[in-house]
């Protein structure tokens, strides 16, 4: 779609931002960079620290700059809060300093998460309701704003959709159920063939923190601690991708705006797009 459309991709995925990670979060190759302009691939080092919140502004400063100069800019990825981050707009939450956040690091190291979850209820009972108390990163960001300002999560968060200057067109990929877990299981076979096993070795001392709390190297590095056999692992990387592909689906079905398609059917997205551009 970039070729033909002469623009250029956004990266959607909040994995694919990070260096040292090519093979598990299957960023964009160097063929497929040179053939097309990729923005916000491996731009972060695995320590850094960063937000849908700085990631809607980086995004919307980047697209003020393409739109000078062209018509059309694929956004792509699955991340659901980075994309809702850009084409609704994200609640000013504030920024959490260095202090707080090495705080709640080490105790979620000392307590784990359990803990924590117990004291959010206490906290900020709203949010510990709607939120998934078993992600470490929802739970440890909520208390980072109890403590840093002194108010409740659930106080900062309006969710208003915010008007952009510019049109969104959603266009959804869909694969049936027994097609996609196939292709998962396939692919987690293709990654560790391309050294997957390695790539996680690697990044294992870094393994603390945000940008490895994901699918693949979870697993992974309770394989190189001793917890589990390797065929084990392999088989929790599968079983939790494909959880995740139903929490997507989830996530963006509830979007009636979005426009679904096989991958298969580039003729009629492309179609269905020029037909879109020609009737605004």
């Amino acid at each position: 779609m970039a070729e033909f459309f002469r623009t250029s991709v956004i990266n959607a995925d909040s994995r694919q931002l990070y260096r040292d990670l090519p093979i598990g979060t299957a960023a964009p190759s160097l063929a497929d960079m040179q053939r097309v302009r990729h923005h916000f691939v491996g731009m972060l080092g695995l320590e850094d620290y960063y937000s849908a919140a700085q990631y809607e502004a980086d995004v919307l400063r980047l697209l003020e700059q393409l739109f000078q100069h062209q018509d059309v800019v694929i956004l792509s990825g699955g991340s659901m809060m980075y994309i809702d981050a850009v084409c609704k707009g994200i609640d000013d939450i504030p920024t959490i300093d260095d202090e707080t956040r090495q705080m709640m690091r080490g105790r979620y190291e000392r307590e784990g998460l359990s803990a924590l979850a117990e004291e959010l209820r206490l906290l900020d009972p709203e949010y510990h309701a709607a939120c998934d108390i078993r992600n470490p990163k929802r739970v440890i960001h909520a208390l980072e704003i109890c403590y840093m300002t002194g108010r409740t999560y659930t106080s900062f968060r309006r969710n208003e959709v915010r008007p952009r200057p510019f049109r969104i067109l959603k266009i959804g990929l869909q694969r049936d159920r027994e097609e996609l877990y196939a292709r998962i299981n396939a692919r987690v076979d293709d990654m560790m063939a391309a050294g997957l096993l390695d790539e996680a070795r690697r990044v294992y001392p870094y393994r603390a923190f945000n940008s490895l709390n994901t699918v693949g190297y979870k697993e992974l590095f309770r394989y190189l601690d001793g917890e589990w056999t390797l065929d084990f692992s392999l088989e929790k990387i599968q079983r939790n991708t494909r959880v995740y592909s139903r929490k997507q689906m989830t996530w963006f079905r509830k979007d009636v705006e979005t426009h679904w398609f096989h991958p298969d059917e580039t003729d009629k997205i492309r179609y269905f797009i020029q037909k879109e551009i020609k009737s605004k």
